[in-house]
């Protein structure tokens, strides 16, 4: 496993999480990295992405303003704070990195994924 996701967990409506999601056996410290999810009979979609320097930060519309991703290239890590969660976040989350240096949007240009890590917002 290259990337480790961590975090989920079960929260009322309204709370807040933060994901967390590590590198192992190689660095991705120079990658562009993103957060997706995946619900109940639904495709993966896109949350959010960032840039390999902290920049370029990427959000889908359901979730601006709510959540926030960043990144610690020291540790290796990316991170997603989740705030004001909804049911409908409920979700597994997956951390993924692709080969280049900016974060993109799209399921189909990130190459490795992280195990997921499951988010239940209760109502």
């Amino acid at each position: 496993v290259q990337l480790q996701a961590s975090g989920g967990g079960l929260v009322q409506a309204g709370g807040s999480l933060r994901l967390s999601c590590a590198a192992s056996r190689r660095t991705f410290s120079n990658n562009g990295m993103g957060w997706f999810r995946q619900a109940p009979g639904n495709e993966r979609e896109f949350v959010a992405s960032i840039g390999w320097n902290g920049s370029n930060k990427y959000y889908s519309e359901s979730v601006k303003g709510r959540f926030t991703i960043s990144r610690d290239r020291a540790k290796d890590t990316l991170y997603l704070q989740m705030n004001d969660l909804k049911p409908e976040d409920t979700a597994i989350y997956y951390c993924a990195a692709n080969r280049g240096a900016i974060g993109t949007t799209t399921t189909s240009s990130y190459q490795y994924w992280g195990q997921g890590t499951l988010v239940t917002v209760s109502s």
